[in-house]
């Protein structure tokens, strides 16, 4: 008889209050420190962005890390911002998200980028996330991932010298050098 070791949401809850981020993916404990002040800078500003245009044209809500998506008993994320449209708000729940955002946005960092690139672009195109944004705070550059059948397709690699739009805001145009400003 196999037992089965994974943890599970109910196990995440449990864990401490300690000032790091934890996440569970396919059952197995993540555990990051607090990012550097770039990345903060960033985010910030990206956030203010994306709340600001949702915000003016009505279209969902926008939320920040700590705030739990719980994709299955074994995969619960803290993603450094997510989009949830409004046709889909029911997903949103006082405690957490349950199920797939329509964008979930990572900010690379030293002990995130690996796990950013790889064990979270899978888990958010198994769990069907129409878009994956990863930004890169040193370079004001971005990855643009779209879900297309049988996962994510790289729709755009973005510089700093160009802007980031997506499908899901219609008329936003983010200039990438003004995320660090």
């Amino acid at each position: 008889m196999l037992i089965d070791t994974r943890l599970t949401y109910e196990d995440y809850c449990l864990l401490p209050s300690d000032g790091r981020r934890h996440e569970i993916i396919d059952g197995e404990l993540y555990v990051t420190a607090a990012p550097f002040r770039r990345h903060q800078k960033v985010l910030a500003n990206l956030l203010y962005y994306l709340i600001d245009f949702v915000k003016s044209h009505d279209l969902g809500e926008v939320y920040s890390a700590p705030f739990d998506v719980a994709f299955s008993r074994y995969d619960v994320v803290q993603p450094d911002i997510l989009y949830v449209s409004k046709a889909r708000i029911s997903i949103i729940t006082e405690k957490n998200v349950q199920g797939a955002p329509d964008l979930v946005v990572e900010v690379l960092s030293e002990s995130t980028a690996k796990i950013d690139r790889t064990t979270k672009l899978k888990l958010y195109a198994r769990s069907r996330v129409r878009e994956y944004w990863i930004i890169d705070p040193e370079t004001s550059s971005a990855e643009i991932y779209r879900l297309v059948p049988g996962g994510y397709e790289l729709a755009a690699q973005l510089n700093s010298s160009q802007s980031l739009t997506s499908p899901l805001f219609s008329g936003l145009e983010l200039p990438l050098s003004r995320l660090a400003e």
